[in-house]
């Protein structure tokens, strides 16, 4: 699971909202990948394009995303992956995702807060589904 969410670059394919990704930079530092990633999210004619930096973090099984410009106030999300108990004797995953994000302008946030919810509300249920169609076993993101 740490990996499917590692690949930041798929995200276009199954995440809602967005739009596409690109990764500005990519250094390694005390044993974590550090990226530099633009996405850019929209909903019909509404597009925005903001910068996060991820630190994918294997020996800790975390990764957070952390903004740093775009039409945010702050945006923070974070993974952390455990060792969940045997599911009909496979190994399981437990994955704890936790999303906060505040827009800068309060007349954005009217117009796309209402959407934004909506669509990180089904955030949780699109990664579950990636994890069904690569791995073929039923995945739940809490």
């Amino acid at each position: 699971m740490f990996d499917l969410v590692a690949d930041i670059e798929k995200y276009p394919d199954f995440v809602p909202l967005c739009q596409s990704l690109t990764i500005r930079s990519t250094r390694e530092k005390g044993g974590r990948e550090i990226l530099v990633a633009d996405m850019t999210v929209g909903y019909k004619a509404i597009r925005e394009t903001f910068t996060c930096q991820v630190v994918l973090n294997r020996e800790a099984h975390e990764i957070v995303a952390t903004y740093i410009d775009g039409p945010f106030k702050y945006l923070e999300n974070r993974w952390r992956f455990e060792n969940g108990s045997l599911v009909d004797d496979a190994p399981s995953c437990d994955v704890n995702f936790k999303l906060d994000y505040e827009f800068k302008s309060r007349a954005l946030a009217m117009l796309m807060g209402s959407m934004f919810d909506r669509a990180f509300a089904r955030f949780t249920q699109a990664f579950e589904d990636r994890a069904d169609a690569l791995y073929g076993v039923d995945h739940k993101v809490g």
